[in-house]
């Protein structure tokens, strides 16, 4: 793990309890060991902070272009694992560096929807995740950010659930058709509206695992 990634997090940790109250459950649902791909819903820019804080290992995240036209931004976060994507273009650079991410056997993080969502609901899922999962047969590990209310806000509870993995086999990939990774990427996502439909419907009383 990156050392100023490693600070950020011990740092991080008691800030965020105290202002979002935050619960992870299913840690149980980690892989231990190897590469994989984190696939989260997207409602705020906090939210890779909230998936760092909820995994052992640094999770290095594909992320917008735009996010690095700044130098002193973008060197930050370059920093702390993250890398560009030209959003639509099919970019094979960023694509060739997902690959290895997992093939050293890191932690990937992709947020499925492609975009941040303004009304907090889950949007419709991209093939992306399932594309490289399938190219690197990467176990997918599917994650949802659950505030209390519609959107992430200061004092107010947020839950992060970890879903159990899901193989290539599990999400019918191998095909390499553009239909096949739609499909995979709606499997994924429907993992994501379970968690959220549970979360939403327990929130107040889900303990989760203390950080």
């Amino acid at each position: 793990m990156n050392p100023l990634y490693a600070v950020g997090k011990v740092l991080l940790v008691p800030i965020m309890k105290f202002l979002f109250f935050y619960k992870v459950n299913g840690r149980e649902n980690i892989p231990k060991q190897g590469g994989y791909i984190l696939c989260s819903n997207h409602m705020s820019n906090l939210d890779p902070v909230f998936l760092g804080l909820s995994q052992r290992r640094q999770i290095f995240f594909m992320a917008k272009l735009e996010l690095f036209k700044n130098k002193l931004f973008a060197a930050l976060i370059r920093t702390l694992g993250a890398f560009p994507v030209e959003r639509g273009a099919g970019d094979g650079k960023a694509i060739g560096t997902a690959e290895e991410i997992l093939r050293k056997g890191n932690v990937l993080g992709i947020f499925i929807e492609g975009t941040r969502s303004k009304t907090g609901e889950l949007l419709r899922p991209k093939a992306g995740a399932s594309m490289i999962a399938e190219q690197t047969n990467a176990t997918v590990l599917p994650v949802c950010i659950t505030p209390k209310k519609q959107k992430i806000r200061v004092f107010s509870k947020v839950t992060i659930s970890i879903g159990k993995p899901m193989t290539t086999e599990q999400l019918g990939l191998g095909g390499g058709s553009p239909e096949g990774y739609r499909k995979a990427s709606k499997l994924i996502m429907n993992e994501i509206k379970a968690m959220r439909e549970r979360d939403r419907g327990t929130v107040r009383n889900l303990e989760g695992d203390k950080k």
